[in-house]
């Protein structure tokens, strides 16, 4: 007899479940008058459309009136012939490297690194970047807080401690921690899981398989010289063909895949033939570089590093480093368009000391290279075809940066055309009314 009470309760409160979940699921949203750019193409659609958000999802977009679910709770919103397009993505983002200096970085308390990075995320939200692809730093912390609902902020995808040889651009020790002994701790940033030094194929494969175990989607490898490091030379190649193997096998093993921060031929040559997905920065390779890295389908992560407002502040020696990358700028996205190698975007903004203000302005410097309807287009489609590369490790299980049916609910309502006037993402306060994020509305200017 208990045990058919049981059974009873335990069937009542199935149900119940089940009924929550269906009602989180009958709350519908249902955009209305709405011209529609897509994200997988530079054009924007030419008459007006409807289109209906349930749940986290895009369940329908027609150009006749749309049906919502029977029994939905619909909330309706008249987008008054203003344009409807999907979430900006950005490529190369850190959310824990943004708010702080270089000093604070190698020294702060991780408390303190998590709240500015608390800032940075809600701040990047309100930009209209729905999704980031971070590119090093201890950011698993903050993404939990941001996917329970505790604090506004992008999608993250996590590539955790960024991986670097000995003197390479993730080693930020001071000179009195070297050399290590066998016996030594770890220096601060490796125990904060901002980097992580690995020498030799068995270290590259524990520090990878590391980062897999706290949830990178995708691994980040220093393969070559930086602008911000303080040891490295920009033309130096970092890590052997079979130290990037190592870690390229170990993120296949899981699922996933490699990208290597490097700018010189060599450098990214070494990382093709070890098995790379994707390459970050590049500005000074030459054209057989590029032409390879088209054959092989490799990602291009550029960013616009020019000598303008827009460049992170540099000094001495790094000045000097990052003239001879913005050197190069022009060349790499003509270099891109010329072989049609698959371009990303991401801004890498570091140590800068505010939220991240520059992001729009960076995205919106692209004109230089594209028309207005491909930036946006790089920012949305393209970017959330990188993404795809995580493959099983995607937590999502639904594309990103397009607005098509079955799509994740990341949509911004412009007030305007931004295929025809990019300046419309530097203003994202005025000029995005509308910021929605798996279907939930976090901004909303409208009546």
């Amino acid at each position: 007899m208990n045990l058919k009470k049981n059974l009873g309760r335990g069937m009542v409160a199935l149900a119940a479940l089940v009924a929550s979940f269906a009602h989180a699921a009958d709350k519908a949203i249902l955009f209305e008058n709405v011209i529609v750019f897509d994200g997988r193409s530079s054009e924007r659609a030419r008459a007006p459309a409807s289109v209906l958000v349930v749940g986290d999802t895009i369940q329908a977009i027609s150009a006749a009136p749309i049906e919502p679910p029977a029994g939905a709770e619909l909330t309706r919103i008249d987008g008054g012939g203003r344009t409807l397009m999907p979430g900006l993505i950005d490529a190369h983002w850190h959310a824990m490297l943004i708010g702080q200096s270089l000093v604070d970085a190698m020294t702060s308390d991780v408390g303190y690194t998590n709240l500015r990075a608390a800032q940075v995320a809600e701040a990047t939200l309100m930009r209209g970047f729905t999704t980031v692809r971070d590119m090093g730093g201890p950011v698993q912390g903050l993404r939990r807080a941001i996917e329970e609902g505790r604090f506004p902020g992008p999608r993250i995808f996590p590539s955790g401690a960024m991986i670097s040889q000995t003197g390479g651009h993730g080693d930020f020790r001071l000179p009195h921690e070297v050399p290590r002994a066998a016996n030594q701790g770890l220096s601060h940033t490796e125990l904060t899981r901002t980097a992580a030094i690995a020498d030799g194929v068995d270290e590259v494969l524990r520090r990878t398989r590391e980062q897999l175990m706290l949830g990178a989607t995708q691994i980040k490898l220093m393969a070559g010289g930086g602008v911000t490091s303080i040891y490295d030379p920009i033309d130096a190649s970092q890590y052997t063909l079979e130290e990037i193997r190592a870690a390229v096998v170990a993120a296949e093993n899981w699922g996933t895949y490699v990208t290597v921060h490097a700018y010189t031929s060599r450098a990214v040559q070494v990382a093709i033939e070890a098995g790379v997905k994707a390459v970050e920065h590049g500005q000074l390779v030459d054209e057989d570089t590029v032409r390879l890295m088209a054959q092989k389908g490799v990602w291009w992560s550029l960013q616009p590093f020019l000598d303008n407002e827009l460049a992170n502040p540099q000094t001495g020696a790094n000045r000097v480093k990052q003239l001879m990358v913005a050197a190069g700028t022009d060349r790499a996205y003509a270099l891109a368009r010329k072989h049609k190698v698959k371009v990303a975007f991401g801004t890498d903004i570091l140590f800068s000391g505010d939220n991240g203000e520059l992001q729009n302005a960076r995205l919106a410097s692209l004109e230089r290279w594209y028309a207005p309807g491909e930036v946006l287009q790089i920012a949305t489609g393209n970017n959330g075809a990188l993404l795809e590369l995580t493959g099983e490790r995607n937590p999502y299980g639904k594309p990103l940066g397009v607005v098509a049916e079955g799509a994740l609910a990341d949509l911004l309502l412009v007030d305007g055309d931004p295929t025809a006037d990019l300046s419309l993402i530097k203003r994202p306060e005025s000029s995005f009314v509308l910021i929605m994020k798996n279907g939930r509305i976090y901004k909303n200017l409208l009546p």
